[in-house]
C-alpha cells in the first residue's frame, strides 16, 4: 500500500464490460482505490478474463487515478456449510475467484467466511483446511482477506476473537482482515465511533489480529442500531454511526495504511456515489 497522508478512499463500482470500465467508474466518483466483483455475487459461475480484456486493464491502469484495486467475493460462499456439496463448490469458487484477483494484481480478496449451520465445531477446521489448500494453489502477492460479520444468527466472524481463531490455525502471512464499520457497529465491536470506545476497540483488536493485519476497511453508515446484528448500510452521516463518528474514525492514523472503500447505496441509490466520496474527503482536508 503506497504511503500517504491519509487512506486512499474510493468505493465498490460495477466491472460490467470489463475491467478497465472499473477503473473509468472509479475516477467518475472521485475514488483512489476500488473494489470489484470478478464474477456476479449471486452465482457460482466464474469466467477469467480474456487476454484481450486483461491487456486493456492493464494498459488503463497504468495512467488511471486510482491507484489501488480490491476484489469482493461472491455472497454463497459458505465454508461452515454441513452440506459436502455445498462446501465443495464454495472451495472451487474460492479458489477461482482468487486465482483472478491474483491476475489483476488486487491488494486483496476480501471474503465472508460463511455460517456455522452445521456441526458447531466443524466450521473451524473446514475453514481453516480450505483457506489453506487456497492459499497453495494460488500464488500471487494479493492478501485473502476474512471480513467480519455484523452478529447475526450464526456467522463466521461475528467476533474478532473468531477471525484472529482463523488466523492463528492458518497461519499465513497472505491471510489478512478487512474491517466493515457497519458491522463493527451492528455487532458492537466498535459500538459508539467516539475517540474513547474506538481507541479501546482498535486495541482489542490489535491484541487479537495486529492493527497491520488490517488491509481495508468498508466504510459504511448504518441503518440499524449498535448491537441490532442487522446488516443495514447507510450513506455516510445518514445513519447512527453519523458524521461525527467518521471523524472520529479519520483521526486514527493506526488504519490510515488501509483501502477506505464505501459500500452505501448511493444518495440516488446507484451504489457508491461521488457525492459519498466527497464527504469522507472533506473529512480530510
Amino acid at each position: 500500500m503506497p504511503k500517504t497522508t491519509r487512506p486512499l478512499l474510493g468505493g465498490h463500482v460495477s466491472a460490467a464490460g470489463g475491467f478497465d470500465k472499473a477503473l473509468e467508474r472509479g475516477e467518475a466518483i472521485g475514488a483512489e482505490t476500488i473494489q470489484v466483483f470478478v464474477s456476479s455475487p449471486r452465482s457460482w459461475g466464474v469466467f477469467p478474463p480474456s487476454a484481450e480484456a486483461l491487456k486493456r486493464y492493464q494498459e488503463k491502469r497504468k495512467t488511471s487515478s486510482v491507484k489501488t484495486v480490491y476484489v469482493h467475493g461472491t455472497y454463497l460462499v459458505n465454508l461452515g456449510t454441513a452440506n459436502p456439496e455445498f462446501l465443495e463448490k464454495s472451495r472451487k469458487s474460492l479458489e477461482e475467484e482468487f486465482r483472478i484477483a491474483n491476475v489483476i494484481q488486487a491488494e486483496a480478496f476480501i471474503f465472508h467466511t460463511g455460517s456455522k449451520n452445521g456441526d458447531p465445531k466443524a466450521w473451524l477446521g473446514q475453514s481453516v483446511q480450505v483457506i489453506k489448500e487456497t492459499l497453495k494453489k494460488v500464488p500471487g502477492k494479493t492478501f485473502l482477506a476474512l471480513e467480519n460479520a455484523a452478529g447475526g444468527g450464526e456467522k463466521i466472524g461475528n467476533t474478532p476473537e473468531e477471525l484472529a481463531l482463523i488466523m492463528e490455525k492458518v497461519k499465513s502471512p497472505r491471510l489478512k482482515i478487512c474491517i466493515d464499520t457497519a458491522h463493527a457497529f451492528e455487532s458492537g465491536l466498535i459500538p459508539k465511533y467516539e475517540p474513547k470506545t474506538l481507541q479501546a476497540s482498535l486495541k482489542k483488536l490489535d491484541q487479537l489480529i495486529g492493527l497491520k493485519n488490517i488491509v481495508a476497511l468498508h466504510i459504511n453508515d448504518s441503518k440499524t442500531k449498535a448491537f441490532s446484528n442487522h446488516d443495514r448500510h447507510e450513506n455516510i452521516g445518514k445513519g447512527y454511526i453519523g458524521l461525527s463518528g467518521f471523524k472520529a474514525l479519520a483521526k486514527e492514523q493506526s488504519l490510515w495504511h488501509t483501502g477506505w472503500l464505501l459500500e452505501v447505496p448511493g444518495f440516488e441509490n446507484t451504489g457508491p456515489d461521488k457525492k459519498n466520496v466527497d464527504i469522507i474527503r472533506k473529512i480530510f482536508s
